[in-house]
């Protein structure tokens, strides 16, 4: 499906909270609807899947009008799947049977991914046979994802489904979410509060904030611009392609909008296109005028390594010390190749360099 996807409603709530929400997005793609909780992020979902019916509202999904003055098509026959937070899954089935109540939903000669393909897609061979009670939440949500993907819809909308996973969970399953995003082929209505998620996942932005729509656009522009771009987590994103791997060293090279960037080996094939976040407090900045370096880092601090650490995959944590010895350390993450370039282990001495910004004091507990 192309076109666009544009939804306009209003809606007063009792206590007064008004929702005023009209935007336009581009499809196929990955639109995410981003803000903090209670701004009417999920409302807006809730309308356009038809979970909810405002005081007035004109939706079209791709040249097909699903509600305006008059209309107001029912859930069912909106052909949009939706995965909510908790997954909703029936506990009582397998994750096959789960899976495959979705293609029972799926209207009659509509054509979409089959079966095999769906599980090949979000990794779920090897739960098929098992109870859905004994599922990790990343793996309840891939599952919810599948049985969504095999009603064969025009839309797939998923509510926050990361919300309720903890960190490493989280990892688990984006991996999965980007593989959907670049091979599913249907629209994705995206809604999170995570800027993470928003910047690996989606196409187009769309910001929430209040009931009112403060600004849309493609992710990259929305998320290095406006008041976005000035946050203390800004990101810059970056469209790339895998050029090569260097498995000795444990890296991997993407040629990413002009920049040769090196990343921890990343299991992606060379030729991939891959998404590259860039957090603005991470770039030390150096001159490169001919005049000696000068750095933007402006907290300079000698130390001496007292331990390296594994922290992943191709990954490791410096623990540095003051040069003079001393009680307290930082850390430092850097791929293992750069601990072996630098030599790093227990008594080496090391200079390192702090971006001010980076830096922020709290009260100390009592």
């Amino acid at each position: 499906m192309s076109g666009t996807l544009s939804v306009s409603l209003s809606h007063r709530f009792p206590g007064g909270r008004t929702l005023d929400l009209a935007f336009t997005a581009p499809i196929p793609g990955v639109i995410g609807l981003f803000g903090p909780s209670g701004a009417g992020k999920s409302s807006l979902l809730a309308a356009l899947s038809g979970l909810f019916r405002p005081d007035r509202s004109a939706i079209e999904l791709g040249g097909r009008t699903l509600s305006g003055p008059g209309l107001w098509l029912r859930p069912e026959r909106r052909r949009i799947g939706v995965v909510f937070q908790d997954g909703r899954l029936f506990p009582h089935l397998s994750v096959d049977a789960n899976l495959r109540y979705g293609l029972r939903r799926a209207s009659p000669g509509r054509s979409g991914p089959g079966f095999d393909e769906v599980v090949s897609l979000l990794g779920l061979a090897a739960l098929l046979r098992r109870p859905v009670p004994g599922l990790s939440g990343g793996e309840r949500q891939r599952v919810a994802i599948g049985r969504a993907l095999l009603s064969r819809p025009d839309l797939l909308a998923m509510d926050e489904p990361l919300s309720g996973l903890d960190a490493a969970r989280k990892d688990e399953i984006l991996p999965y979410l980007a593989r959907l995003r670049g091979q599913a082929g249907l629209p994705i209505l995206y809604v999170t509060h995570s800027r993470r998620e928003a910047g690996l996942l989606c196409d187009t932005l769309v910001l929430v904030r209040d009931g009112r729509i403060a600004g849309s656009g493609p992710v990259a522009e929305m998320l290095a611009g406006g008041e976005l771009g000035e946050r203390a987590d800004a990101v810059a994103l970056l469209d790339g392609v895998v050029s090569a791997h260097v498995p000795e060293r444990g890296l991997s090279r993407v040629e990413a909008g002009g920049f040769a960037l090196v990343l921890p080996l990343l299991a992606d094939p060379v030729g991939a296109r891959i998404r590259v976040a860039v957090p603005a407090r991470d770039v030390v900045v150096l001159r490169a005028d001919g005049a000696p370096p000068v750095s933007s880092a402006q907290t300079v601090l000698p130390a001496r390594v007292r331990a390296v650490r594994r922290a992943g995959p191709s990954v490791s944590v410096a623990v540095l010390e003051p040069a003079e010895g001393g009680g307290q350390a930082i850390l430092a993450r850097m791929t293992d190749d750069s601990v072996a370039r630098l030599g790093l282990r227990p008594g080496v001495a090391v200079v390192a360099l702090v971006k001010s910004v980076a830096l922020a004091g709290e009260q100390a507990d009592d």
